[in-house]
C-alpha cells in the first residue's frame, strides 16, 4: 500500500468532522486564515496529552499571529470531550473514526513502533495557508518539543 504524502503547494484536502462539543468543523470554515492541523494517535495518552497541552499553552501566541489550531484523532467525540475537559483544551478536537481524513493527509499508514513496522496513525502537522494550500507538511513529529519546533519553523520563537 503506497502512502501518499502531501507537500508544500498541494491543495489541502477538504473536510467536515464532528467535534468534541457536538458541533462540526470544516476546513472551509477557516478560509482566509492560516490553519495548523495536527493529527495525533489517541486522546488521553501521555504523548498526545503532552502535545495537546503544548498547543494549549501556546495558543494565545499562535492565535495572535493569525493561526487557528485544530487537532484530529480517530477517537469518538465523547472521548475527545473528556480529553478537552480533563486538560482544559480550548481549541477544537475533531473526530475521524473512519480515518478518511487521516488517509487524505497521509497521516495514517506504515510507521515504525519500537523497531517494528506497523500500520497506524502517523503523528503529523500541517500548516495550511489562507487559500487552502499546504504551506508545511511535517510527518513523524515528536510529541515533546513539537510546538516549540513548529513555532521556530513559523518564525515565532
Amino acid at each position: 500500500m503506497t502512502e501518499s504524502k502531501l507537500a508544500p503547494g498541494d491543495a489541502a484536502p477538504e473536510f467536515t468532522l464532528p467535534t468534541s462539543d457536538g458541533g462540526s468543523v470544516s476546513l472551509a470554515d477557516h478560509r482566509g486564515k492560516r490553519v495548523i492541523l495536527y493529527f495525533y494517535p489517541a486522546a488521553m495518552t501521555p504523548g498526545c496529552t503532552k502535545q495537546a497541552c503544548d498547543f494549549r499553552d501556546n495558543l494565545g501566541r499562535l492565535t495572535d499571529e493569525g493561526y487557528v489550531v485544530l487537532g484530529v484523532s480517530k477517537d469518538k467525540p465523547a472521548k475527545l470531550a473528556k480529553f478537552a475537559e480533563r486538560d482544559a483544551l480550548t481549541f477544537p478536537l475533531l473526530s475521524d473514526p473512519e480515518l478518511e481524513i487521516h488517509k487524505a493527509y497521509g497521516a495514517f499508514g506504515l510507521k515504525k513502533l519500537y523497531g517494528k513496522e506497523v500500520e497506524g496513525v502517523i503523528r503529523s502537522t500541517f500548516v495550511i495557508d489562507p487559500a487552502g494550500k499546504i504551506e508545511q507538511a511535517l510527518y513523524n513529529v515528536r510529541a515533546t518539543g513539537h510546538v516549540a519546533s513548529l513555532k521556530k519553523k513559523l518564525g515565532l520563537s
